[in-house]
């Protein structure tokens, strides 16, 4: 591979010398090592408007709440430990709710996602949400029929309720192909590290994957509204879903000293 002077200037710094040890099978990869940089230094640069984003809600009492669906291993929890990794950790949380406990599955199904909306000044992420029973559930047989048509009857009304009261809604899903989540689910049952993260749904996953989809394209169809849109990124590449999701966050807060130039990405007409 013949480098560049501007690319060989990459490589020469610490990041670049750091992705050239980490090459495969102790073979240098200039190609990947270049690449790596370049990715790393697209996700500083965004995590620096991040950390604009996130004073400005802060200084003038936000609220903003920014969801992440997706099938199992598409990404989710990556993209999100890499927005959130330099914000101040006092003005965002991250919600991951296990499943519901008996009060709570005796309680109208909102009310536990109600107790984690966030405060004056806050950012709250949601890895998994209200969703789980527009898709996960359903699939799975652990809500009704009933409780499913329900839910998809008034879920947007609530959304449309709790944006009216102040707080910027933004909903992201991650979307990744049949194979691409068999690649992922074999990678990580083989990580001693990442294995505890295979489920007993993430067995099914694959048997039910044409299933999930139906039921996804139904909760695009009624859930993608004017007020509360959805965000399909395509995450079969993890570092190019990162740094799309956090482009799109970017565009749609509407934080102050904003660099547009390098949302490069996305449409900022799409900017409320």
């Amino acid at each position: 591979m013949e480098l560049k002077r501007k690319d060989l200037k990459l490589i020469e710094t610490k990041k670049g010398l750091v992705g050239l040890l980490q090459s495969d099978h102790g073979k240098l990869n200039f190609t990947k090592a270049l690449r790596t940089v370049k990715y790393e230094n697209r996700i500083e640069e965004l995590q620096e408007e991040l950390i604009k984003l996130q004073t400005w809600v802060a200084e003038n009492k936000q609220k903003v709440v920014i969801v992440f669906e997706g099938r199992d291993a598409a990404g989710k929890g990556g993209a999100i430990r890499r927005i959130v990794e330099h914000l101040n950790p006092r003005e965002h949380r991250i919600v991951a709710l296990p499943r519901p406990n008996e009060v709570e599955r005796g309680q109208w199904y909102f009310q536990r996602y109600v107790r984690q909306l966030p405060r004056e000044g806050e950012i709250v992420f949601f890895d998994r949400s209200w969703y789980n029973r527009a898709v996960v559930e359903p699939v799975n047989g652990f809500c009704t029929h009933d409780e499913y048509q329900t839910f998809m009857d008034e879920v947007n009304d609530v959304e449309k309720m709790w944006v009216n009261s102040g707080i910027y809604l933004i909903k992201i899903y991650f979307s990744i192909t049949k194979e691409q989540q068999m690649k992922r689910f074999n990678d990580i049952i083989k990580s001693p590290i990442k294995r505890w993260k295979y489920s007993s749904v993430d067995q099914k996953a694959q048997d039910l994957f044409e299933v999930y989809s139906e039921y996804k394209d139904k909760m695009f169809e009624q859930t993608d509204t004017k007020i509360a849109p959805w965000k399909i990124i395509d995450a079969n590449k993890k570092y190019k879903a990162r740094v799309e999701a956090m482009e799109y966050i970017l565009v749609k807060i509407p934080y102050n000293d904003k660099n547009k130039r390098i949302l490069k990405h996305q449409n900022l007409e799409e900017e409320n």
